[in-house]
């Protein structure tokens, strides 16, 4: 066999595999904890949901594959701490995440947390009326720092029930297990249809915006956070629906 034929067919094997590597997509891992409709685990233990949908969308675009893992709360953001978890699909500005995470430019959409109360009550004013009264909250949810100021403030003696349904704190509320339900809209909105409850009154405490939250350990962050950026951008530029519903 020549000597030139036996070099090329050995740059040829080598730079084979090395082909192969480049062209594998990088993993990402992507927490989220179960908050339907836009990021839960499905009957059949697969990641699902209007969010999630659009977060591997993203990531397809951008050149990378999601790999999806439902965490707790708490649990989630440790992870996304310490790089274990490369992205959430979730609220910006958690003062316990900032120095620890980047965000992307584009918002996905947003989300609304009520303070639900049962029909024929008086809106309450807040803080005030929350003194002494029970409030249902959904186990593994997170508030703004205002809000758990509010909850755990011994002055206003606040009594918390927690649940981790949707169905099951609305059924608390009107059973008048508590006087208010904390929780997040759209679940609500979801939980009343499949209960069939109508009218159910509220003041609303936030207008939260969605974006993807990109862990400053995972493996090239900047770069991963750039390219999402501008992977939203190419689709938008495309006339692809990103905002969530």
């Amino acid at each position: 066999m020549p000597r030139r034929f036996c070099l090329t067919l050995i740059i040829a094997l080598l730079w084979l595999p090395a082909t192969h590597a480049a062209q594998a997509k990088q993993r990402v891992h992507v927490g989220y904890y179960e908050f339907p409709p836009y990021s839960y685990t499905d009957a059949h233990g697969q990641p699902s949901g209007s969010g999630l949908e659009l977060t591997a969308r993203l990531l397809e675009q951008a050149g990378y594959q999601a790999e999806f893992r439902s965490l707790p709360g708490a649990r989630l953001y440790n992870d996304l701490r310490d790089g274990s978890v490369h992205l959430w699909p979730g609220a910006p500005g958690k003062t316990e995440l900032s120095v620890h995470t980047l965000e992307t430019r584009h918002t996905l959409g947003e989300i609304i947390l009520n303070l639900y109360f049962r029909p024929g009550t008086p809106p309450p004013h807040l803080p005030e009326d929350l003194r002494g009264k029970g409030v249902i909250l959904i186990s593994g949810y997170s508030y703004w720092q205002t809000i758990n100021q509010w909850l755990v403030d011994p002055a206003l003696g606040i009594t918390q029930h927690r649940t981790s349904n949707h169905d099951a704190a609305l059924e608390m509320l009107q059973r008048r297990r508590a006087d208010y339900l904390l929780n997040y809209q759209t679940p609500v909105e979801q939980a009343k249809q499949r209960l069939g409850i109508d009218e159910l009154p509220y003041v609303q405490l936030q207008r939260v915006p969605l974006k993807l939250i990109v862990s400053r350990l995972a493996p090239n962050a900047e770069a991963l956070r750039d390219a999402l950026d501008h992977a939203y951008e190419e689709l938008a530029a495309s006339g692809e629906k990103l905002q969530l519903p």
